[in-house]
């Protein structure tokens, strides 16, 4: 076994030892499949057209130029130990498989955390033709040459990649993979054209941050993460929070995510989207998304 993945095993038992029985546990359960599948096939080159594959993993299509947000599209997420990964185990497959993406023009990526930048997904995602914009030194973690180009982005910079500029912004979370490099990034990012406005929270607590991206022109769509608030509020926004953060910026539609796909903390299953659904109140058409797999579209 290669030190570094050794030394993984040992720190992830010496601080959660009951990591190792909910492993034994998730061999015998059978993963469930996605309850839809969507057909970006159908997509046109206009307009804002997205996705839910599971977790917080959103293939997007905004006049044209296709973006995957935080792709974890493997059975568990974790350390890798050669073939293995010792990590937490899906409960539902993802909407769709790499083989069934069409070419991704850019790859966002919020910050390190295993269950956000899964670097066996990104190895099967690497291509020439596709952009990867990440946190601030976490590029390491990439194989960059075998992309077109990775970026990283510090709170406030922006970057351009076809007739998308993206701009990192600061929520409210921290960047560490491993405890000890604690120096790595973490961003949220506003996606914009010259027609839309597409707005990522990547993972975050309550934070004000979201009052700064607020314009004139609202955006058409907030992904933002509405799950593992319990008991990790600290770290993890609930759903109203994620709701009135979405407002605060000026959003019109709210496709939530980072739920139903990993067990990751102790509120009941529905819960998130029942409570961000509660938050609609008398516009429930304005949360774009209810079940992995769902497709939303703005011509």
């Amino acid at each position: 076994m290669p030190r570094t993945a050794l030394n993984g095993a040992v720190w992830a038992y010496r601080v959660a030892p009951q990591f190792w029985r909910r492993y034994s546990e998730d061999r015998r359960r059978r993963i469930l499949p996605a309850p839809y599948r969507p057909n970006p096939a159908s997509w046109s080159d206009r307009g804002v057209f997205a996705a839910w594959l599971g977790h917080s993993t959103v293939l997007l299509k905004i006049d044209g130029v296709a973006i995957l947000t935080d792709p974890v599209l493997n059975a568990r997420v974790g350390i890798g130990l050669g073939p293995f990964t010792l990590g937490l185990k899906r409960l539902v497959e993802p909407a769709l498989a790499v083989a069934e993406l069409p070419h991704i023009d850019v790859i966002l990526l919020s910050h390190a955390h295993m269950d956000h930048f899964d670097r066996p997904t990104l190895r099967r995602l690497e291509n020439r033709g596709t952009t990867v914009i990440t946190a601030k030194r976490t590029s390491d973690l990439l194989r960059v040459r075998r992309y077109r180009r990775v970026e990283e982005l510090a709170w406030g910079e922006r970057a351009t990649a076809g007739p998308l500029e993206i701009r990192a912004f600061p929520v409210n979370h921290w960047g560490a993979r491993l405890r000890s490099d604690t120096y790595r990034g973490y961003n949220g990012y506003t996606i914009e054209t010259g027609h839309h406005r597409v707005l990522f929270g990547g993972d975050t607590a309550a934070t004000t941050s979201f009052r700064e991206l607020r314009k004139s022109r609202p955006f058409d769509l907030a992904i933002m993460p509405v799950g593992a608030y319990d008991p990790w509020i600290h770290a993890h926004c609930n759903p109203e929070q994620a709701w009135q953060m979405a407002h605060d910026a000026g959003c019109e539609f709210f496709l939530p995510v980072h739920h139903q796909t990993f067990e990751l903390s102790r509120e009941p299953y529905y819960q998130p989207i029942e409570r961000i659904s509660a938050a609609a109140g008398r516009n429930p058409e304005r949360v774009a998304v209810r079940r992995i797999g769902q497709e939303f579209r703005l011509p």
